[in-house]
């Protein structure tokens, strides 16, 4: 049986049991999400050399960073200091009775449903240091009502999401630094060498979480699983791996794709795609051993270590790999009882959001809630189209990362962390 990753209280706010945080902790990490976003903030200063931080192109996955981050501040407001119900928590009507805004234009701004034709992209969106300020005062203004807000899920709802909804988006401004080949600093961990696929016993297992605490609607729903024994792999598909079927015609041959994923795959035919994204060239060295992956990474072109995980894989391509190697995508379940008792046998998994074999379906005791409607987190539209993404990356905040977290994303989406990792047939 699972034991919850969040049974006990967290300790610090870099917890995954932040969850289930109270308000002297909550106060503490809404500040720490705050100052992380500004920081981002002036790495893109930095990078782009501008304070107006429009990017050149606009690029799929792209938004202006300096609206994302006005919209973070915007989306607490919206949700707390001008939501009159927040107090019912779940309960709240996802559209309650509002003050106005801080800023008079804040929903014009930064609303995405309520903006003008050019959205994100006008360029009468606030500037840096207006952004800066509206961040500031939204965030003492947060502090303020979560001082006395009643210490109950329901009381603590709206400033959990606000968290969670910060940290998120911050992963959205390093994944969208990387689109853009901007360098803000980030490095990768040195990964250890690959250990043996593990073979783990049958087991009858249970998803989801208590209604105790903090989750999304997608991961709300306690139920139980029989799952036969199954062998995994320790760690998410490596480079040095991904070459051997890039090098055996992995991109010409349609017998390794599905015909949905042979379809997106023509669709990028014009780009010349032969490797992943931001994969400059592939393929087995001619001189010496092993595979050689040249990335593009934070506006660097570096050579990729064999050990690490192979990343920016849209779900297709990880289904071919694994037609390829005669092996199948691991099933989130699978995944989960992995992550949860065999970190000690050497299962590793913070590396990459890792694409699970199943499309993303409501679990029992599912309820839409007040929030998401009309935002890229809404999970409803995406049921029974969307996959499941499980695991953390390099860019997530560590009260992010969690077996237990249940994220999903349209299978041809290639720009976030995602790998994945597979399972003997």
């Amino acid at each position: 049986m699972s034991m919850s990753s969040f049974t006990d209280l967290p300790d610090s706010i870099d917890s995954p049991s932040m969850r289930r945080a109270g308000r002297e902790l909550l106060s503490l990490a809404l500040i720490d999400a705050r100052n992380h976003t500004l920081h981002l903030l002036s790495l893109y200063e930095q990078a782009m050399g501008t304070a107006t931080m429009l990017p050149v192109e606009r690029l799929d996955g792209v938004l202006p960073p300096i609206w994302l981050a006005g919209h973070v501040a915007w989306f607490a407001e919206w949700w707390i200091g001008r939501n009159t119900q927040r107090a019912f928590g779940l309960e709240c009507p996802s559209r309650p009775t509002r003050l106005a805004a801080i800023d008079p234009q804040a929903d014009e701004y930064w609303n995405p449903q309520q903006g003008g034709p050019e959205g994100p992209w006008s360029r009468d969106i606030p500037d840096l240091g207006q952004t800066k300020a509206y961040l500031l005062e939204t965030l003492e203004s947060t502090l303020e009502l979560l001082e006395r807000a009643a210490e109950t899920d329901a009381g603590l709802y709206f400033y959990r999401l606000a968290l969670f909804h910060e940290d998120m988006r911050g992963e959205q401004l390093v994944v969208m630094a990387q689109t853009l080949g901007l360098p803000i600093g980030v490095e990768i961990a040195p990964a250890p060498p690959p250990r043996e696929p593990l073979l783990m016993p049958a087991a009858r297992w249970e998803l989801g979480l208590p209604p105790q605490g903090f989750s999304f609607a997608q991961e709300q729903g306690l139920h139980e699983a029989e799952v036969p024994e199954f062998e995994i792999d320790a760690q998410p598909v490596t480079w040095s791996q991904y070459v051997e079927f890039v090098d055996d015609g992995g991109y010409d041959r349609s017998d390794l794709w599905s015909p949905e994923g042979w379809n997106w795959l023509a669709r990028h035919a014009e780009e010349g795609r032969r490797g992943p994204r931001h994969v400059e060239q592939i393929g087995v060295e001619r001189r010496g051993t092993g595979g050689s992956v040249l990335q593009h990474r934070f506006g660097r072109t570096v050579r990729a270590a064999g050990h690490q995980s192979a990343v920016h894989l849209s779900w297709w391509e990880a289904d071919a790999w694994a037609r390829w190697a005669g092996r199948r995508i691991a099933t989130e379940v699978e995944w989960e009882i992995a992550a949860e008792t065999a970190s000690r046998r050497g299962f590793r998994w913070s590396d990459v959001h890792e694409w699970t074999a199943g499309t993303l379906r409501p679990w029992p005791g599912f309820r839409a809630d007040p929030w998401s409607e009309g935002t890229p987190f809404d999970p409803v539209p995406a049921f029974g189209k969307a996959r499941v993404l499980r695991g953390a990356s390099l860019a997530t905040r560590a009260r992010m990362r969690s077996t237990k977290a249940r994220g999903f994303a349209m299978p041809a989406r290639d720009e976030g962390f995602y790998g994945f990792r597979t399972c003997a047939l």
